[in-house]
């Protein structure tokens, strides 16, 4: 098989998006997702790490004991959404309001996909 101009270029675009998908969570670590799971739906969330600090305890626990101390939490919803170029990422949705009484489970929640974090405004 011999490699037209084409097939050149699929191929140096293959790689670099693949290179870009190992840089790209490196740079997410800023965000961490969370499953929040009630009796009447579940969403994923997104909270920046400094909000969660760095204790030894899990992330998941700080994220619940935080939510203890501030409820109602607002954070941001994240979902799926196809960049310009066609890639998928997680990206912040909207934001929303979790309160504790509502809420049956936190769980912490990893995504295949680069995660966008939130841009400043």
């Amino acid at each position: 098989m011999t490699n037209t101009p084409r097939h050149t270029t699929l191929i140096r675009n293959l790689m670099l998006a693949t290179a870009a998908a190992w840089l790209v969570p490196a740079q997410a670590q800023s965000v961490k997702l969370f499953k929040i799971v009630s009796a009447k739906d579940e969403v994923v969330v997104g909270i920046d790490a400094a909000q969660l600090g760095s204790a030894a305890t899990p992330e998941v626990q700080r994220f619940a004991a935080l939510l203890a101390d501030k409820s109602p939490l607002t954070v941001w919803q994240y979902a799926s959404h196809k960049e310009a170029d066609g890639t998928l990422v997680q990206a912040p949705l909207r934001q929303v309001a979790i309160f504790r009484n509502d809420l049956l489970r936190v769980e912490p929640w990893n995504s295949p996909l680069p995660v966008r974090p939130v841009a400043a405004k």
